[in-house]
């Protein structure tokens, strides 16, 4: 048995997981796959009841399943912050999901770019480190010292800062860090993944003309790891990167970046394929809890319309699939959406006309039939 968590979320978010577990369930009683779902209530409206967010209990409960499909985490009534850290960066941490993967391709026709090109891209973030690791603070008039403490499994850091009780400014600070044990484990994971994919270059991505010391340790493990595995590592500037992957997508494969980077990419490369409705992300620990979800956000102002776009949903469990060792079924459903697109149906956000629940539907009668 295969038990996976459903954390719809808030916003479109049940709407878009209810089409992917439309998938699901398909290829469950198609392949004779032994699902077991468990909708939890992890999102805004417990944290409005209740100012719960993922608490411990949640967390003990998530370790007994084997993934979390989620549909999307926000809400207007709730700061920007509070639920994208008490939720979504909580649980990547807790279940130390490394490695983010956001695949990216051209879904003709509704790529942006003038020209026709074909590409397929795998990115590879670094999940958990960088400068998304919450390692900052403010210095105001009068604070003559500040200690934060950074607790991780990784490593155990403390640093001292001393402000001049006369001065009369604020300051605001974060702090990037990286270690070399957690850039080795996701190099040798991105490698594994280039291997399989018959790839023999990664494009690596930095900043490390200015940012010297933390992206200088993160080329010297890049470059060894690259050396012992025979594969050629290519890096990139992140603002060149920006521009190379809008003027010639079809130049990269594997792409391997820091957090931050990563984040602002993948959006990017969202958009160019076609925008973030054709664009699933999966948070993976490959020994552990792994969590797939849309990289798209929980769009509050079309909730219980019916016309969000589902197929960044539907390749999320595409995405599930595949790590489960069921490649082949993860071919499968991208097929499906591929002759889904090819008969002219799509939502509106893509020009189309189909409501959400009927673009699901769509593709599991092209599952069916295949």
């Amino acid at each position: 048995m295969y038990k996976v968590a459903v954390m719809p979320g808030d916003g479109i978010g049940p709407e878009v997981v209810n089409e992917g577990l439309k998938v699901l369930r398909t290829l469950q009683a198609q392949h004779g796959l032994d699902f077991d779902f468990q909708e939890l209530e992890i999102n805004a409206e417990r944290y409005l009841r209740t100012g719960k967010l993922l608490t411990d209990e949640d967390i003990e409960q998530l370790r007994g399943f084997d993934a979390i499909f989620l549909g999307a985490i926000g809400d207007d009534r709730v700061p920007p912050g509070i639920l994208e850290k008490g939720i979504l960066l909580k649980a990547r941490f807790a279940f130390d999901q490394y490695i983010n993967h956001r695949p990216a391709q051209l879904w003709k026709p509704f790529g942006r770019l003038k020209r026709e090109v074909d590409f397929k891209i795998d990115v590879y973030r670094e999940n958990t480190e960088d400068f998304y690791i919450g390692a900052g603070g403010r210095i105001k008039e009068g604070a003559c010292e500040m200690t934060l403490d950074i607790e991780r499994e990784l490593y155990d850091l403390s640093i001292d800062i001393e402000a001049n009780a006369s001065n009369t400014d604020d300051y605001a600070f974060e702090i990037g860090i990286m270690s070399k044990k957690n850039i080795e484990r996701f190099a040798d994971y991105v490698i594994e993944m280039t291997k399989l994919a018959g790839e023999k270059r990664i494009t690596v991505v930095d900043k490390a003309n200015v940012l010297s010391n933390i992206y200088h340790l993160w080329r010297e493990v890049w470059s060894e790891k690259g050396k012992q595995a025979g594969i050629e590592i290519q890096y990139m500037l992140v603002d060149a990167m920006s521009m190379a992957l809008v003027k010639n997508p079809d130049k990269f494969r594997i792409v391997a970046t820091p957090n931050m980077f990563g984040d602002i990419l993948t959006d990017l490369l969202a958009e160019v394929t076609g925008g973030l409705g054709l664009a699933p992300g999966g948070n993976i620990n490959p020994n552990g809890l792994s969590m797939y979800e849309p990289v798209h956000g929980s769009a509050p102002k079309y909730k219980g319309m019916n016309t969000i776009n589902p197929t960044a949903t539907i390749l999320a469990a595409k995405m599930l699939v595949d790590n489960m060792g069921r490649r082949d079924l993860g071919l499968k459903v991208e097929h499906a959406v591929r002759r889904t697109f090819d008969k002219g149906i799509y939502t509106q956000d893509l020009g189309g006309k189909a409501k959400t629940s009927e673009f699901g539907d769509a593709v599991v009668a092209e599952l069916r039939r295949m």
